[in-house]
């Protein structure tokens, strides 16, 4: 069984990468015309698709290759291999004669979407939280599938827009039919999405120490995700409308997305599990202090130059200057409090630590260090078993 799964696995994700690489190194040399570019991206827009197409191609093969019986491996490969296949339309676009299967495959995207929907269901185990959970698979299966019926036999292609001829459309009532399929099958891709994701609240609350780590590691990439869509706005103020704004927008989310499939599969693997507490604290932590001296740098310089009406320069080096200063003291402030909330364990454990050191500092009996020494390790670790031996010299 392990043979076949590593070469099905890394036989999609080979195809994945080999479509994507071909159609981006094509674009490169061969730039489509300023009518065609905009359905297919350039610049860091471009650069994000075949990071996200990567980290989920890769992933999905390295889960389905060492857990062949967990589906999410397979559906990160199949999520990979359909925004593969997009990107493939990208180089279809450069010729006439495939200008049509172009923009025919141009529904692909939401079907890698809509497996990403069973992955949030099935996730970790690979199974249903339970039963009742059934009808929102049905509806997630159910969704995908009216919309690669509807889009595939629609009229017109309604990827595009104006929509051209669909080649293989249906006309008349059956291709109106079709075409409902595709638009009412939009919505109910997304509530089937919402009811996946709250799911996870309701395998958190019934989980074990190590799937609720498992869970953290993808509500933490999903936060990032979050995070990726609020910062929107803020770029597109800071550098105004156009394609310069949109491309970085496009690529700060497709990383954040593309973090989602590493997270996975950590998790799904369990490397380095129970490190989720100590990212989550830093990476709080550090987007606490740069607020913080992002603020203290842009006062201090308003300060220096509207109140006290020193040269620019001057302040902006005195604020610099100033907000290095205060990093180290701020940084350690914030992260112990930050880890007094997020990596409590680790917090715990360093204080059982220091207070073990000041104890040694005054204890001269070696049986009461040895015990202490024991009790500390216990307490800040907690392993199965403690052992302490010293070492008898004449």
């Amino acid at each position: 069984m392990a043979p076949a799964a590593f070469w099905r696995a890394w036989a999609i994700w080979a195809v994945s990468v080999a479509a994507t690489a071909a159609a981006l190194g094509y674009t490169a040399v061969h730039p489509l015309p300023a009518k065609l570019a905009s359905q297919a991206g350039s610049g860091l827009d471009v650069v994000a698709v075949a990071v996200f197409i990567a980290a989920f191609a890769t992933v999905g093969a390295l889960l389905a290759w060492k857990r062949p019986g967990n589906p999410i491996g397979w559906l990160l490969s199949a999520t990979g291999l359909a925004y593969a296949v997009g990107a493939f339309g990208e180089l279809l676009l450069h010729f006439p004669r495939t200008l049509t299967l172009a923009n025919w495959l141009g529904w692909i995207w939401l079907l890698g979407i809509g497996q990403c929907v069973f992955v949030v269901l099935l996730f970790p185990t690979g199974h249903l939280p339970s039963r009742r959970w059934r009808p929102v698979a049905w509806a997630a299966g159910a969704g995908l599938a009216g919309w690669v019926l509807g889009s595939v036999f629609a009229p017109t292609i309604m990827s595009v827009s104006p929509s051209p001829r669909n080649p293989v459309g249906v006309t008349g009532p059956a291709g109106d039919i079709f075409t409902i399929m595709a638009v009412r099958s939009v919505p109910l891709i997304a509530a089937a999405g919402l009811a996946a994701v709250l799911s996870l609240a309701f395998r958190y609350r019934r989980a074990r120490t190590a799937e609720r780590a498992q869970l953290k590691w993808l509500v933490y990439a999903g936060a990032l995700v979050v995070a990726a869509v609020l910062a929107q706005a803020p770029i597109e103020s800071i550098m105004g409308a156009g394609d310069a704004a949109t491309n970085l927008q496009n690529a700060v989310l497709s990383g954040a997305v593309a973090l989602v499939a590493v997270a996975v599969g950590i998790a799904v693997l369990r490397y380095r599990l129970y490190d989720i507490d100590r990212v989550i604290s830093r990476t709080v932590a550090y987007a606490i202090i740069t607020g913080l001296l992002v603020g203290i740098y842009a006062g201090l310089v308003l300060l220096a130059t509207q109140v006290f009406g020193l040269h620019s320069t001057v302040a902006v080096a005195a604020a610099t200057l100033a907000a290095a200063a205060l990093f180290s003291p701020v940084r350690r402030r914030v992260q112990n409090t930050v880890d007094r909330r997020f990596n409590r364990a680790r917090y715990n454990a360093d204080q059982t630590v220091a207070a073990f050191a000041a104890r040694l500092k005054d204890a001269v009996d070696l049986d009461s260090v040895r015990d202490d020494l024991a009790g500390a390790v216990h307490q800040a670790l907690e392993p199965a078993h403690v052992s302490v031996w010293i070492s008898q010299r004449d």
